[in-house]
């Protein structure tokens, strides 16, 4: 095992204010994952399962606590640091894809790589290669209203893990696929964690699909609890 998780969070605390009342959403909440190592997060909706995904990606500031990128933490990091953390070393899956309409398939993955310094060339190489992985290496050059729901969501995994991340995040992933495509599309992303080693976080709300990740967490009276 690693010597550190990629992913570590420590006392988290967010709160929201509404009229005269506070909402905690999250006490404390500790949580650990490690390189190739991937983690179920069930909850009911309103839980802070989706808050808890923000603040890991460093898409919100937790109220107290820290949270650890490859055991460098990060709250107290300027904006542009932060920023450059999210780019480099963490890659995000929504419950809708988010690609966009006028780029192919490859140009949606080679996006995030130009944007992170690599010439076109090798990012269309890359590109190229991770979709062809994932099943996709005949629709390289189709553009998303010439996918199917599941191959859209696959090239939204590739364009998340396209720089390598040490942890990706998934909100939902698989929530507006049929069974079918979803088990397909969850297999994809457990090869992708097998073979490139990356930390996973996925919240969703399907058993079946959480009962084949390595572990499973809730968020129970604001904190994560492991679960059986």
């Amino acid at each position: 095992m690693a010597e550190q998780p990629a992913l570590h969070l420590d006392g988290v605390t967010r709160r929201f204010r509404q009229g005269n009342s506070v909402l905690e959403i999250l006490r404390g909440a500790d949580l650990s994952v490690w390189p190739g190592e991937s983690v179920a997060l069930i909850a009911p909706s309103g839980a802070g399962k989706s808050t808890l995904l923000q603040i890991a990606g460093l898409l919100e500031f937790p109220d107290g606590g820290e949270v650890f990128i490859g055991g460098r933490p990060t709250t107290g990091l300027p904006d542009s640091e932060r920023t450059e953390v999210r780019r480099s070393d963490i890659g995000f899956v929504y419950q809708f894809h988010h690609l966009l309409p006028e780029f192919s398939a490859v140009e949606n993955v080679m996006l995030p790589q130009m944007i992170y310094g690599l010439d076109k060339r090798e990012a269309k190489k890359r590109s190229a290669e991770l979709l062809s992985f994932l099943g996709l290496g005949k629709r390289l050059e189709h553009r998303p209203a010439e996918l199917s729901g599941g191959e859209q969501q696959r090239v939204a995994i590739a364009r998340a893990v396209a720089n390598a991340p040490r942890v990706l995040l998934a909100d939902e992933p698989t929530g507006n696929l049929d069974p079918h495509t979803a088990d397909h599309v969850f297999a994809t992303l457990s090869k992708l964690v097998t073979a490139s080693g990356f930390a996973a976080v996925i919240a969703t709300h399907n058993l079946d699909l959480a009962s084949r990740m390595h572990r499973r967490v809730t968020i129970r009276d604001g904190e994560i609890v492991e679960l059986e």
